[in-house]
C-alpha cells in the first residue's frame, strides 16, 4: 500500500480495466523471466519495522501525523493507525557485516523518530502487539487520514457485507467485533525481504513455508489483545480475522481468506502465486496512474508492473513474493511477514540473521520438499507455532514430530549458520545473532513469554489494565537498554510500584471478572452466589448483556432474609433488584466515581460501554487504590 494515489473499484468497468492491466503485467514478468531480465548476480536483503508510539503511562499515542511532519526523512512512513509508524531501511547487499550495519541503521533510525516523538510527549516501542490496547482505541478516529486507508477500509468492509467478528483462544477467551479493518491496526511486524534469482525461487519459496513454523516459535511476542492472554503470536490469528473479507455464505463455499500461508507447494515460478491471488480475491483498488508494461518492454524499458503490485500488496501471504525494481534493475523476493515487531533491536536482527541463514543454507536434502513432505503438514506446523510458541510439536520431513527447542538448536541452526557462512557474511555477525537465538531457545525465554511471565506476576497487585501499562513501561526501559529479551528479568511489584502509575480512570481500577444473574433467576440464586463468591453487588442483566439492575446484600439481608426457604422458592431476582442503577461508563474518572459513591452512598457502579456491562467499581476497588496510592507516597 505504499502507492498513494488509490481509488476503490466502485464499478465493472473500472475492475475490467484494471484486471486487464494485471494480466498484461502478467504476461510481461514472464517474458522478463524467459528472457533473462530479473536480476540473479546479487542478493540483497532489506528489512521494514513498524512500531507503535505510546505516551507516558504506556498508552497507545496517536501522534504519527504530528510526529512525522517534523521530518523529511524518507526512511519514516505511516502505517493504518495514527499510533502506528513504519521504517524502511535501504537494501544492502547480504554479506559481509550486513547484520550488525542493520542492526546500526535501525539504532540510528529509531532513536530519531523517538527524538521526534517527544515534542509530541510520545515515545516508540517494539511489541507484535501493544499489550495496553484498549478497543477504544480501535475508532475509526484513529486510522491514519490518508485516502489510500480510508479506500482500502471502505472497499474492505463493502466486500465483507458486516462487521469483523474475532474469536481467539488461549489461557483466555476473546469474543469480540468491530466495524472497520482497524484491528488490522494491532499488529506490528518486522517484515524481512531476501532478493532470489529465478533458478532459485521455486526451491526457496517453498523452504520458506516449511521453516517459517519453527522460526516464529522461536520469535514470538504477540501473546496478549485487549488484556486477555491468548496465542503466542496472536497476531497470526488476529490479522487472518481482522482483514477476512469473507461472509459465513462464501467461507462455507471455501473461499481463501486475504490473509494465509498458501494452499499448495510452488511447481515451475513465481507467476502461479500472482495467478492465484487474481484468481481467488476481488480487486479491491486502483490507481490512475497505471502503464502499458507491454509496450514499456517492447521498448527494452524496465516496468513497474504497477497493477500486479497493487493488487499483490492487498493480498498478505505470510511469506509473500515481490517485484521491485533496484538500481535500475527488476528483481524477485520473499518477504517474510510473520515476525513481530521487537523484543528488542537485537532480538530483531537474531531473528533475520537466523531466517536469512536457513534460506540460504538450504540443503540440498530438502530442495524438492514437495516429494518429502504435505502441504496441509508445513501449514498445521505454522498455526501450531503461533499457537504455542517452543512449547510446539512439529511435524518435520523424514524424522516426524519433534518439539521446536530440539529441532533448532540441533538441526536449524547449523543450517543456518552455514548458510551465513556461504553468503560471506561476517563471522563475529553468525556468532553473535545466532547466539541470541539458540540462548533464547534453550531458555525459552521468548518475548512472549516475557510478557505473559510479567503479566501473571503483576496483575493480582494492579488489575489487568494497570499490568499492562506498567508491562508497557518496562518494556520500554528494557528496549533502550539494548537488551536481548532472554536477560530481561521478571518485573516484581514493587518495580512497577515505583514507576508511580496513573490510575485516571474507572476503565483502569474496575472488576472485570463478573458474577451476574438475569430477572427471572430465583433470588435463592442470587443469595448464595453472593455467599459462595464473598461479593457484595450481583449486576441484573438480559440475555444481550443489557444491565437492567442490580443485587445488593444489603438490600436482601434488609427485605428478604428472615423469609423461608418455601417462600424463598418463589421469589424472583426482579422483584427485589435495585432497577436503573447509578452507573459510569469506562472513561468516567475515578474522581467522579469517587463522589457518586460518597454523595449518593453506594457501595458499587456498574460500568457500561455502549449500554453494555463490562464491569463493575466497588468500595473495595477504591480501597485497593488508595493502598497502591499510599505505596506510592
Amino acid at each position: 500500500m505504499g502507492e498513494k494515489k488509490v481509488n476503490r473499484v466502485k464499478t465493472a468497468r473500472q475492475s475490467q480495466f484494471f484486471i486487464n492491466h494485471f494480466i498484461n503485467d502478467l504476461k510481461v514478468l514472464e517474458r522478463m523471466i524467459e528472457e533473462g531480465f530479473i536480476e540473479s548476480d546479487k542478493q540483497r536483503c532489506g528489512v521494514e519495522q513498524e512500531l507503535c508510539f505510546i505516551d507516558a503511562s504506556g498508552r497507545p499515542a496517536p501522534r504519527v501525523m504530528e510526529i512525522l511532519n517534523r521530518s523529511s526523512d524518507p526512511h519514516f512512513t505511516t502505517e493504518l493507525a495514527k499510533f502506528n509508524a513504519e521504517i524502511n531501511l535501504d537494501p544492502s547487499a547480504f554479506e559481509g557485516s550486513c547484520l550488525s550495519k542493520m542492526e546500526q541503521e535501525l539504532n540510528a533510525l529509531l532513536g530519531s523518530l523517538d527524538e521526534l516523538a517527544a515534542f509530541e510527549q510520545a515515545s516508540i516501542l517494539l511489541t507484535g502487539i501493544l499489550p495496553s490496547i484498549t478497543k477504544k482505541d480501535l475508532s475509526e478516529s484513529n486510522m491514519t487520514p490518508l485516502k489510500r486507508y480510508q479506500v482500502l477500509n471502505q472497499a474492505l468492509r463493502d466486500l465483507r457485507g458486516g462487521p469483523y467478528r474475532l474469536r481467539l483462544e488461549g489461557t483466555d477467551q476473546l469474543i469480540t467485533s468491530l466495524d472497520s479493518a482497524m484491528f488490522e491496526s494491532c499488529n506490528t511486524s518486522f517484515q524481512v525481504h531476501l532478493q532470489l534469482s529465478v533458478s532459485e525461487f521455486v526451491p526457496s519459496y517453498n523452504w520458506s513455508q516449511v521453516i517459517a513454523a519453527p522460526v516464529l516459535a522461536a520469535a514470538t511476542n504477540s501473546p496478549m489483545l485487549l488484556e486477555k492472554r491468548l496465542w503466542r503470536e496472536t497476531r497470526i490469528g488476529l490479522f487472518q480475522q481482522s482483514l477476512d473479507t469473507r461472509s459465513t455464505k462464501n467461507f462455507n463455499a471455501g473461499k481463501a481468506p486475504r490473509v494465509g500461508f498458501g494452499n499448495r507447494w510452488l511447481q515451475h515460478s513465481v507467476t502461479e502465486l500472482f495467478q492465484e491471488d487474481i484468481s481467488r480475491h476481488r480487486v479491491l483498488i486502483h490507481t490512475p496512474d497505471i502503464e502499458d508494461a507491454a509496450t514499456l518492454f517492447d521498448e527494452k524499458k524496465i516496468p513497474k508492473l504497477v497493477a500486479l503490485q497493487m493488487h499483490n500488496g492487498t493480498v498478505y501471504r505470510w511469506n509473500r513474493p515481490c517485484y521491485g525494481i533496484t538500481e535500475g534493475k527488476a528483481h524477485l523476493r520473499i518477504e517474510n511477514r510473520y515476525l513481530p515487531s521487537g523484543p528488542s533491536v537485537v532480538d530483531e536482527v537474531a531473528n533475520a540473521a537466523f531466517w536469512l541463514g536457513l534460506m540460504k543454507g538450504l540443503p540440498d536434502r530438502y530442495r524438492n520438499i514437495s516429494k518429502l513432505m504435505s502441504f496441509d503438514d508445513a501449514k498445521a506446523n505454522f498455526i501450531s507455532a503461533a499457537r504455542g510458541g517452543l512449547a510446539t510439536q512439529i511435524n518435520w520431513p523424514g524424522s516426524g514430530l519433534r518439539s521446536a527447542p530440539e529441532l533448532i538448536l540441533n538441526e536449524l541452526l547449523p543450517i543456518a549458520s552455514e548458510g551465513l557462512r556461504k553468503a560471506q557474511v561476517a563471522k563475529e555477525d553468525i556468532t553473535k545473532y545466532l547466539g541470541i537465538i539458540a540462548s533464547r531457545v534453550k531458555s525459552q525465554s521468548t518475548g512472549a513469554q516475557w510478557q505473559i511471565d510479567t503479566f501473571n506476576e503483576l496483575t493480582p497487585a494492579f488489575g489487568p489494565t494497570q499490568a499492562t501499562m506498567a508491562m508497557v513501561r518496562i518494556m520500554r526501559t528494557n528496549q533502550t537498554k539494548g537488551l536481548p529479551v532472554h536477560e530481561w528479568p521478571i518485573p516484581k511489584v514493587d518495580e512497577a510500584r515505583s514507576l508511580k502509575l496513573h490510575f485516571d480512570k474507572i476503565s483502569q481500577i474496575m472488576s472485570s471478572d463478573l458474577f451476574t444473574v438475569q430477572p427471572d433467576d430465583p433470588i435463592d440464586l442470587a443469595i448464595n452466589m453472593l455467599k459462595w463468591h464473598h461479593i457484595h453487588h450481583l449486576p441484573v442483566e438480559d440475555g444481550q448483556g443489557k444491565l437492567l439492575g442490580l443485587i445488593t446484600a444489603s438490600e436482601i439481608l434488609t427485605n428478604i432474609a428472615s423469609s423461608n426457604n418455601q417462600e424463598k422458592n418463589m421469589l424472583l431476582v426482579k422483584d427485589y433488584m435495585i432497577q436503573d442503577p447509578m452507573v459510569v461508563d469506562m472513561d468516567t474518572s475515578v474522581s467522579t466515581a469517587l463522589d457518586l459513591i460518597v454523595n449518593h452512598k453506594i457501595g458499587c457502579l456498574p460500568v457500561l460501554d455502549n449500554k453494555r456491562l463490562i464491569g463493575v467499581v466497588t468500595t473495595s476497588d477504591l480501597a485497593k487504590l488508595a493502598k497502591e496510592l499510599i505505596h506510592d507516597t
